[in-house]
């Protein structure tokens, strides 16, 4: 396929998955590799110079051996290449004034088609005395290497690489290294307008997905179990040919049975239960497609016999996390950190009534990607650095939040728990492709 031909299918297949497969809406390894690779040239030659530029580094290392890669290096490796190889040093360099990019690496082989070889072993036997040769040629005013204490994703450069990079550096270049921190960060966390068209079909793949377990065709209350659940899901993105990132959990509330602290549920997890009718269901699921990961938390409900919809008391609860949601999304701003949010947002939902809990996470590359911290489920104050960080355009988050409520009818409380892909850029915040905004009724009947 051309590439004008690879985005047409993504925009045009993203249709009601009740009248056609999911597994139509799945490329093939082929091209899928074609589309990563489109991808990939965009980000390296449309937006790596502009974000060089404003972090203010002109020369970039990115430094990993096989089978032990920079995280950084995973996401600009070509779709042929599963791993580095041997040891792979990739150099960008950003002349601004010319406005150019170079992309080299120093390693025998071009890394695929964006990258280009820049050293002939059998000329200069060193590899580290090549990248020494390539940098004086240049003369870069500063140099990046991925070092971060507080953002893992971006901390790849490991202590070998590093002793030997600094001792083969003289010491007028040693004295231009610096952290890549913000720019590592940015290339995780930017997201393109191609990256976006692929977004919008990998939410709608996953929540067909949900769609399907949350069905009579999967629950047989009475006798599915909520592992039963977890591990169709599991076959299902396998047999998709898909990956999950993590393990899905499927969990029930349900009227006889006391809601456990917000702190156990996320340590503890939940044991296995057999699905009854009655049963407030509740999962979190991912899928990872090229090269982006979602995360979505949602609710269906099985309905009793006699029962045609769900109660009111429960959409009623359900529209309180709907609410949470809005007024924690209402507050993104460009430059606002994660702390700023997560407080003014706790603060306002509270002052409605709502018992809230926010915890939202970049997303994007990495399913917990680097970028700005929005809260974590164990830390409601705020989070120091990560939370500190700001927001910036053309960034992708997990919206992941939940809300106690009082249930009178069930003399109880429920957690509602929801997770949905959002994209904030310069139009404000928008969920990528939709939101649940009802309980899912499961008439198995």
């Amino acid at each position: 396929m051309k590439n004008k031909t690879l985005f047409w299918f993504i925009t045009t297949s993203i249709l009601l998955l009740n009248s056609i497969q999911i597994s139509a809406q799945i490329l093939s390894e082929r091209n899928r590799a074609d589309m990563r690779d489109e991808i990939l040239a965009d980000r390296f030659n449309n937006l790596l110079p502009d974000l060089m530029d404003d972090t203010n580094i002109d020369m970039w290392l990115v430094i990993a051996r096989e089978y032990n890669e920079d995280p950084v290096m995973r996401t600009m490796l070509p779709a042929k290449w599963l791993n580095a190889r041997r040891r792979t040093i990739l150099v960008f360099y950003r002349n601004k004034a010319k406005n150019t990019i170079e992309k080299l690496a120093v390693a025998r082989y071009d890394v695929g088609k964006n990258i280009t070889s820049a050293w002939d072993k059998e000329k200069q036997p060193d590899q580290w005395a090549r990248l020494v040769e390539i940098i004086k040629e240049r003369n870069p005013e500063k140099i990046g290497i991925n070092i971060s204490k507080h953002f893992g994703i971006v901390d790849g450069l490991v202590k070998t690489d590093y002793d030997e990079l600094m001792e083969a550096l003289p010491a007028e270049l040693e004295s231009k290294i610096v952290s890549a921190e913000k720019l590592a960060i940015s290339w995780i966390e930017t997201r393109t307008e191609k990256e976006m068209q692929l977004y919008n079909l990998l939410v709608t793949v996953t929540s067909a997905i949900i769609d399907e377990a949350f069905s009579s065709k999967v629950i047989s209350p009475g006798t599915t179990t909520t592992d039963d659940v977890v591990w169709w899901m599991r076959q299902k993105v396998t047999d998709l040919g898909l990956e999950t990132w993590f393990h899905p959990t499927i969990d029930v509330q349900r009227d006889n049975e006391e809601l456990k602290s917000h702190i156990y549920s996320f340590t503890k997890g939940e044991k296995e239960k057999v699905i009854i009718p009655g049963d407030l269901v509740h999962c979190d699921f991912g899928i990872t497609y090229i090269t982006l990961n979602t995360d979505c938390q949602r609710h269906a409900y099985v309905l009793k016999k006699g029962e045609t919809e769900v109660p009111e008391f429960l959409k009623s609860a359900f529209a309180k996390g709907n609410r949470v949601q809005d007024i924690f999304t209402g507050n993104f701003k460009e430059g606002r950190t994660g702390n700023e949010v997560l407080a003014m947002s706790l603060a306002q939902s509270r002052e409605e009534g709502m018992r809230p809990s926010i915890y939202t996470h970049p997303l994007g590359t990495y399913g917990h990607s680097s970028g700005t911290t929005l809260g974590m489920w164990d830390s409601q104050d705020g989070v120091p650095v990560t939370g500190d960080y700001p927001l910036h355009y053309n960034t992708v988050y997990a919206i992941e939040l939940n809300t106690t409520v009082a249930i009178p009818e069930w003399e109880k409380d429920i957690r509602i728990m929801l997770e949905e892909a959002g994209y904030f850029g310069k139009k404000g915040f928008r969920y990528v492709n939709g939101r649940q905004e009802a309980i899912k009724a499961i008439n198995w009947k």
